[in-house]
């Protein structure tokens, strides 16, 4: 039932609307490769395809055309259909009559634990601890008293201390998370109520859900009584509290009313009911449709004939296209019988059930996956934002189904009968395929049969969970996935247990202690039964029989008894000691204020507090680009208008690059701004004399270009004031802007755009005079020096990343049409009439060059003049491709190279993507150290290179390897990797996999992979991964464009995995979820958009360069710390083990507790190697970790020979003492057992805590107090001890016996001596000849040479360096450079004024280059005499550097400029001849 569409009346054509159909992404030829644990969680086995729709395409296919009912399209698997206001039929129902399929509840947990599962579930991952074990089996052995042991509850206290810490640990961990998700759930939407939701069973709800929801409620209201009773009111928010993370302001917040040009209409916001509470209506007016008797809708007072709420709704907009011949249908049954009952209710997210009719007001979030019915535009759009989906704040453009657009009311949700037959769930972003189906009444004979009609649905009729509505009064769609079936819950993954890898590898020396603990318990049931078989020996006399009554029997026995003796030989302590430890590094690195971001009040953040040694060891960090590295804001800077070029500006890649040339970039970058400075307040003040803009801002101004104001003023005559004019009327005009007006005196404009290029554009125009105020049906309304004009477009042809370029055909007041069209300088320069404006041509080149050569976006912009005949033919041919079911976008790109062809170049621009502060330091910092970092991004590739040079990541001695696999074949994916592993000289064989993994050396700066997303699934395969793999860790760099969170999690997956390495993932979105998650660490960033990512996240940071300080210093820190701290852990075990029993019993129980506690925890948590300035000033010492050389078995097993031999010093020097004789004491007393061990325990002891302090690297008063205290108190408590009859017969006044003689300080001296006399000579011989590179350090900072990293440094915001690097000097203070023999080699970050060049050819530092550009000739002034400092500058320096990247390579946007000849343009007449019929 289609209809052609209109054909133009008249010589004028009637202004058709802006058409999206470029606004969907372009899909690959296939579907991503599911993450099959989840698919196995959600899917249950269901399978579900990924395969592009033949019949509806994957971008807007559903927008502008119906389906016939038979046409299905491609099935992918089982399929699911969702009701609406149509009884379920029989094969959708079990046995009850409930609905057999289970869509799931809304509601969505990132926690870990349910208040229910928390200790049977805790505990399980706790006895994954194979020590917990151990030491659970001992208490169960303990319990039977023919072991021996002499107090079994005694025994279980430290394993249940330490199960309780942790448990309590765990708790508040996942307490954050629950917290998030409650408030997650609990956000409030508005659903339709009062009516009957065939998909779902209120009743069908199962006995454990029931059972667990009750569970819940008693916890809460015992907790809430207890805080009455208590008196306990909530507290305010504190300093603590500010990592909790709220993000989501309540729907009734107040927001700022503002109006849009592009509608007259008032926001509902400001006429809402403020009784919402109990249900609202779904517009502020009454409902206009009047009912029959029979609660009919009276079919004579149909929508599209009631004026009246026409104008309620739009405000008396009037339709912004002409009526539409064809005929699209609607699923509202005006003849429906209803009860009038249904209503809007607030709600919550966690209530909404697949089926449900929702509705959504400007700014909400999308509480569920939703297809678009009906929205406040007339023509069914609606603005999103898709920052937390795929990572980009540009706003989207979204379609209402066309048979929905007259569902507007309750009452109209109550009548519409139709169902949607969709495919199942799958992770897939940017595909969905669906299809609405309903029978349509005509609505002239209503007896007449009803006609099956159907509407396709695509990605872009559907808003995706996670989303944000922008630009849109409302929008009412119905709910067709939610909760854990939503695409970013599928992309997500399960949130996972993670456990730090010396953790995992510490389980493995337990089960070595325990293996030998099993070796002495066997050796000593052994004997004790071998002893007992003799018989006739001493035991007969001295033993009053054997515990067991038979050899075989007692040796049994006492091997268990032995377990239980020995059993300090599995350190329990070491846990609880690990637990303290780890705990007090976490609040460390929480209050760290040079980690802490004031703009938003966030501090770091560990939300898991047990891998702080993980973030010792990363070798691979994978950063989200949006958000994470960027800020995401466009700031226009430079233009080249009619070969001359206009902007002042000093960017860091410009400051980067004459640091190379030996200039002195602190003077230089000051003379520049002041310069800038100076420049900006003329323009400001020209600006203003030429015309009052009162919509423009003195602190909005980036354009700072007092001559080109001059220019617009006639200063270089006519022909340069026209072209200003007319390239600033371009960017007014050639855009896709919408436009928000605040009010104010004076007002103020914002541009909300689907690229902050676009906006950027736009804001520049309007600075210099030419504002856009809004949209109207016609076209765009530009003030233009104080006037209004309405500018008519009649057709946008838009943005994608095939196209590169947009246009915009528009018809001028005078009557004349032209195209506006602005893109890639490389595609506009193909484009160009042939022949014409060779010198511009090269004018322009060489300023693009240069204004990319400061690290500056560019575009070229151009125009064509279009006469009427040629224009109406083309444009009849666009309206029938624009009205395509089938193969639209195909046809609508054929048209539109026809008709961009043959421009008029007007000049470029250079717009300057800002980085987030210390982003280019921070990223040198980390690969100097060793770090490798990879950037996952949604983001298109041509945009990703560009922060890839601005953060250097990517630099001009690079060779870019661009992995694009155009024919979705596998075969040519194996091909491709083979060619270019050939250059490295390797296969990808199973031998060079083992050989990369043992090699941790960072790759040499000389090749960058940059591969898109459907590449990237191909070689992702399992038998292309190894490949791809070693292709990338030959490297430096590597960039994934285009992919979903999914592909990110494989890839971090992939490394990890492959390469045996520790990974830390870093984002802000909740695209990032999956990889944070994936990665052994995952740090996220608590930025203003969303704190998605920091929910899952085991660390949260303010901005990207706060890791540097979280990585190089603590991650250093602890790694370092607790390697040490276990390897004296297990020394200590061993010199205690042997004299268990020679000592009194309290001597076992103060041994871990007092004597040796506190030097060994605090050495884990306080000692130092160097301070944390140094750490970041040499990162080359962080390589350690990465080679995880700080704990090593082999390092464990010296330690435990070193305890083992000072073990037996501390005996056989006693018992050497002893063995020839008795000694008798001056009471005639012989020195018995419990005295011999007084010299065994204190010799010990002092052994002990001196060998700790010998293995500690900051003696400062702290430590050697402690050590002092723990050795004075063995003595102390002797003394005290045994001078009471408490201590027993035997051991009565030992001390004052032991401590009266001299062989017992002559033993204690010689003791100490030669246990410790090993370990400092081979610790002299290692620092002496073999030291490591920090005992090189340490002993630079004893000579001075780190002293001008003393000055006490202050965390500063928004400056050009970061905050985390420690600077010497007041920023007044000029830099005094050390003599070269004192000043340690450091990164360039340490510079008081941190720049970075992303032209770089050696990283952030680079070095002279010898070659010349001789294709630049060298500066030329202009005709008039005028300076024009940031060119000349730029100019001078191009003279001394080699060519950049784009203008030797073919890649970027910048690239072949100097060989494009309108390739194509001429000749168009051949590709023009596409008749309508090829078009259909």
């Amino acid at each position: 039932m289609a209809g052609q569409p209109n054909q133009p009346n008249g010589e004028i054509s009637v202004p058709v609307k802006r058409l999206r159909w470029a606004t969907q992404r372009v899909t690959g030829h296939g579907a991503r490769r599911k993450r099959h644990s989840i698919m196995d969680r959600f899917h249950k086995g269901a399978g579900s395809g990924e395969k592009k729709r033949e019949s509806g395409g994957s971008g807007s296919a559903g927008q502008d055309g119906v389906i016939s009912a038979e046409d299905d399209g491609e099935e992918h698997g089982p399929r699911r259909r969702i009701f609406f206001n149509i009884p379920l039929p029989e094969d959708a129902k079990d046995e009850q009559g409930h609905p057999i399929t289970d869509f799931g509840r809304n509601k969505i947990r990132t926690a870990r634990y349910t208040p229910l599962s928390f200790i049977p579930k805790d505990l399980w991952y706790q006895f994954h601890n194979i020590a917990n074990v151990y030491f659970a089996f001992l208490i169960i052995l303990a319990i039977f008293p023919i072991f021996g042991a002499s107090n079994p509850g005694l025994n279980a206290v430290p394993l249940l201390f330490i199960l309780f810490v942790t448990a309590v640990k765990d708790a508040i961990e996942d307490w954050r998370r629950t917290v998030l998700d409650n408030e997650l759930n609990n956000s409030p939407m508005h659903r339709l109520v009062d009516w009957n939701n065939v998909n779902v069973s209120e009743d069908d709800i199962s006995f454990w859900r029931r059972f667990k929801k009750a569970t819940t409620h008693a916890i809460k209201g015992v907790f809430n009584q207890w805080r009455k009773r208590s008196g306990k009111s909530t507290p305010g928010k504190a300093y603590a509290e500010a990592a909790m993370d709220h993000d989501r302001p309540s729907i009734e917040t107040r927001r700022s009313v503002r109006r849009s040009m592009a509608s007259s209409r008032a926001s509902f916001h400001s006429s809402k009911s403020q009784n919402e509470e109990d249900g609202i209506q779904m517009t502020p007016v009454p409902s206009p449709h009047r009912m029959d008797g029979g609660g009919r809708l009276d079919p004579s007072s149909t929508f599209e004939a009631d004026n009246n709420t026409l104008e309620a709704l739009n405000g008396n907009r009037s339709a912004a296209v002409p009526a539409a011949a064809r005929f699209y249908g609607s699923v509202v049954d005006p003849f429906k019988h209803v009860s009038g009952k249904a209503r809007f209710k607030k709600d919550f997210w966690k209530n909404a059930k697949a089926g449900d009719f929702v509705r959504l007001y400007n700014g909400d979030q999308i509480p569920a996956d939703i297809v678009v019915l009906s929205t406040a535009d007339p023509d069914g759009a609606c603005y999103i934002e898709t920052k937390n989906l795929d990572g980009e704040t540009n706003l989207k453009v979204r379609q209402a189904l066309h048979c929905g657009q007259k569902v507007r009311h309750a009452q109209d949700c109550e009548r519409a009968e139709f169902y949607i037959e969709s495919e199942r769930p799958h992770p897939n972003l940017y595909t969905y395929n669906g299809a609405a189906r309903w029978t349509q009444r005509d609505t002239e004979n209503p007896e007449a049969p009803r006609t099956p009609m159907a509407e396709p649905i695509s990605i872009g009729n559907v808003l995706l969970r996670g989303c944000s509505l922008r630009n849109t009064e409302w929008i009412l769609g119905v709910v067709i996935f939610t909760g854990q079936d939503t695409k970013i819950m599928l992309n997500s993954g399960i949130t996972p247990s993670k456990r730090s890898r010396i953790s995992r590898e510490l389980n493995w020396n337990v089960i070595y202690n325990f293996i030998i603990l099993l070796f002495m318990c066997l050796v000593s049931g052994i004997v004790q039964g071998v002893t007992w078989s003799h018989g006739n020996n001493s035991l007969d006399y001295f033993e009053f029989g054997s515990i067991g009554g038979s050899p075989p029997l007692d040796g049994f026995i006492t091997f268990w008894s032995a377990v239980i003796l020995f059993q300090n030989l599995v350190p329990i302590s070491l846990y609880i000691s690990l637990e303290i430890i780890r705990t007090a590094q976490a609040f460390f690195i929480y209050s760290d204020t040079f980690m802490y971001y004031d703009k938003i009040d966030y501090p770091c953040t560990p939300k898991s507090w047990n891998i702080s040694d993980d973030l010792g060891q990363i070798e691979y960090i994978f950063s989200d680009k949006t958000g994470t590295l960027t800020q995401n804001v466009m700031e226009f800077k430079k233009a080249s208008v009619n070969g001359v070029p206009y902007g002042e500006a000093y960017t860091e890649a410009q400051a980067g690059m004459q640091r190379r040339q030996g200039i002195n970039v602190e003077e230089e970058g000051a003379r520049a701004h002041k310069q800038i400075a100076e420049a900006r307040v003329r323009m400001l003040h020209d600006l203003r004399r030429m015309h009052d803009n009162p919509y423009l801002h003195d602190d909005e101004l980036t354009f700072v270009a007092p001559d080109f104001v001059a220019d617009m003023g006639g200063e270089s005559g006519k022909e340069q004031m026209k072209a200003n004019e007319h390239f600033m009327l371009a960017l007014a005009l050639c855009h896709t802007v919408i436009t928000e007006r605040t009010p104010g005196d004076p007002p103020r404009i914002e541009f909300k755009a689907q690229s902050p290029d676009e906006a950027a554009l736009v804001a520049t125009a309007r600075d210099c005079g030419f504002t856009l105020l809004g949209r109207t049906n016609e076209g765009l309304i530009l003030n233009v020096m104080g006037q209004d004009i309405e500018y008519q477009v009649l057709n946008t042809l838009e943005f994608n990343s095939t196209r590169k370029r947009m246009s915009a055909v528009v018809r001028m007041p005078d009557g004349k049409l032209i195209l506006f069209c602005k893109g890639a300088d490389s595609v506009i320069y193909s484009r160009l009439k042939r022949g014409e404006q060779q010198e511009l041509r090269r004018t322009t080149r060489e300023h693009l060059e240069m204004f990319a050569r400061e690290g500056l976006r560019t575009l070229c912009i151009a125009q064509k003049e279009l006469n009427e005949e040629e224009y109406q033919l083309w444009n009849q041919k666009h309206d029938i491709a624009a009205a395509a079911i089938q193969d639209r976008e195909n046809k609508l790109e054929i048209l539109s190279d026809i008709i961009e062809r043959d421009l008029t170049l007007l000049g470029g621009t250079a717009i300057e993507d800002r980085l987030q502060d210390g982003v280019p330091d921070t990223i040198a910092l980390l690969g100097e150290a060793g770090i490798k970092l990879w950037v996952l991004t949604g983001d298109k590739v041509e945009t990703a290179i560009n922060i890839g040079f601005s953060c250097n990541l990517l630099n001009n001695d690079m060779e870019l390897i661009l992995l694009k696999i155009e024919d979705d074949n596998v075969e040519t994916a194996r091909a491709e990797l083979d060619k270019h592993l050939k250059t490295f000289n390797i296969t990808g064989s199973d031998e060079e996999l083992k050989a990369a993994r043992s090699n941790h050396e960072p790759p040499a700066p000389t090749h960058a992979i940059v591969i898109d997303g459907d590449s990237l699934r191909l070689v992702l395969e399992e038998e292309l991964r190894q490949k791809f793999l070693l292709l990338c860790k030959q490297c430096k760099s590597v960039l994934c464009c285009r992919v979903s969170p999914s592909q990110k999690a494989a890839v971090v997956q992939m490394v990890k995995n492959g390469l045996d390495v520790m990974t830390l993932s870093v984002g802000d979105g909740a695209n990032d979820v999956a990889m944070i998650q994936e990665a052994n660490v995952g740090v996220g960033i608590a930025g203003v958009e969303g704190r998605q990512a920091v929910m899952s996240a085991d660390y949260a940071i303010g901005q990207f360069r706060f890791l540097q300080r979280l990585v190089l210093v603590h991650g250093r820190w602890s790694y370092r710390r607790l390697g040490e701290t276990i390897a004296n852990f297990f020394y200590k075990i061993y010199n205690n083990f042997d004299c268990t029993y020679l000592f009194d019993y309290t001597y076992i129980l103060l041994y871990n507790l007092a004597f040796t506690s506190l030097p060994i925890i605090f050495m884990g948590i306080l000692d130092q190697d160097v301070d944390d300035k140094v750490s970041l000033a040499v990162p080359q010492l962080y390589r350690r970790g990465i080679e995880r050389k700080e704990w090593t078995q082999r390092k464990f097993w010296i330690y435990m020979f070193d305890g083992i031999y000072q073990s037996l010093i501390c005996f056989f020097m006693a018992y050497l003492l002893f063995a020839p004789a008795t000694f008798v004491t001056e009471n005639g007393l012989s020195v018995n057992r419990e005295a011999m061990g007084v010299y065994i325990a204190c010799a010990t002891i002092v052994v002990v805590n001196l060998y700790v302090l010998l293995n500690t690297y900051r003696w400062d008063w702290l430590m050697l107090l402690l050590v002092a205290i723990s050795i004075l108190l063995i003595w102390f408590w002797t003394g005290v001890y045994t001078s009471f009859t408490s201590a027993g017969v035997v051991f009565y006044k030992a001390a004052s016996e032991v401590y009266g003689t001299l062989t017992f300080w002559t033993l204690s001296l010689l003791t100490v001596i030669i246990s410790l006399l090993p370990r400092f000579t081979s610790k002299v011989i290692q620092k002496i000849y073999f030291p490591y590179d920090v005992d090189i350090i340490r002993e630079q900072i004893r000579q001075g040479r780190f002293k001008q990293l003393d000055g006490k440094p202050t965390p500063s915001e928004g400056s050009s360096s970061s905050s985390d690097i420690m600077n010497t000097s007041p920023p007044t203070r000029p830099h005094r450079p050390a003599p070269d023999d004192e000043r340690p080699i450091y990164p360039p970050s340490m510079a008081p004024t941190s720049t970075h060049n992303p032209r770089s050819q050696n990283g952030s530092d680079g070095t002279d280059y010898t070659n010349s550009r001789l294709s630049l000739d060298p500066p030329v002034r202009p005709s008039f005499d005028r300076p024009r400092p940031s060119f000349d500058r730029m100019r001078n320096s191009m003279d001394r550097i080699r060519p950049s990247y784009e203008q030797s390579n073919d890649f970027t946007s910048a690239a072949l400029l100097t060989r494009v000849e309108s390739s194509h343009s001429g000749n168009a007449v051949h590709h023009a001849k596409i008749g309508s019929s090829s078009l259909r």
